[in-house]
């Protein structure tokens, strides 16, 4: 089982990597995201690259994206699988741009942490108005 930290960062690098390109902004709000958020208390961020690399060679085995997601939902407790999705969210919306296959991951995503469709579809707003430019 993997902890909280590598929990929410493979949902980040599930939804950066979904769509083939992981783009600078996408990278740089992982980043950022790691260095800032209280969630990641304790966690070196020299490690952010071996963590993204585990995820996606799990991803690229067999069944990976299934195991990818049921690792997530195992690693993280009830009351952070919210804030995993928040993170998810904000990575799609920091491009600018959220592509069909990124849309699909988030819906894997909310349906794997079974998160109620009304509270998933106030994170995505907020992070929507968070990354508007005029």
């Amino acid at each position: 089982m993997i902890d909280h930290h590598r929990a929410l960062i493979y949902t980040m690098v599930l939804v950066s990597a979904s769509d083939g390109d992981m783009t600078d902004p996408e990278l740089k709000t992982i980043a950022d995201t790691v260095r800032l958020l209280p969630a990641f208390r304790g966690f070196e961020l020299r490690e952010l690259t071996t963590v993204a690399r585990e995820c996606t060679a799990l991803v690229n085995d067999e069944d990976g994206l299934d195991q990818a997601l049921h690792a997530i939902k195992a690693g993280l407790p009830v009351k952070m699988r919210e804030t995993a999705y928040a993170l998810a969210c904000e990575v799609v919306a920091a491009d600018g741009k959220a592509s069909q296959e990124e849309l699909r991951m988030l819906e894997l995503i909310r349906h794997g942490l079974e998160l109620d469709r009304l509270n998933a579809a106030a994170i995505e707003r907020g992070a929507r108005a968070r990354h508007m430019v005029p």
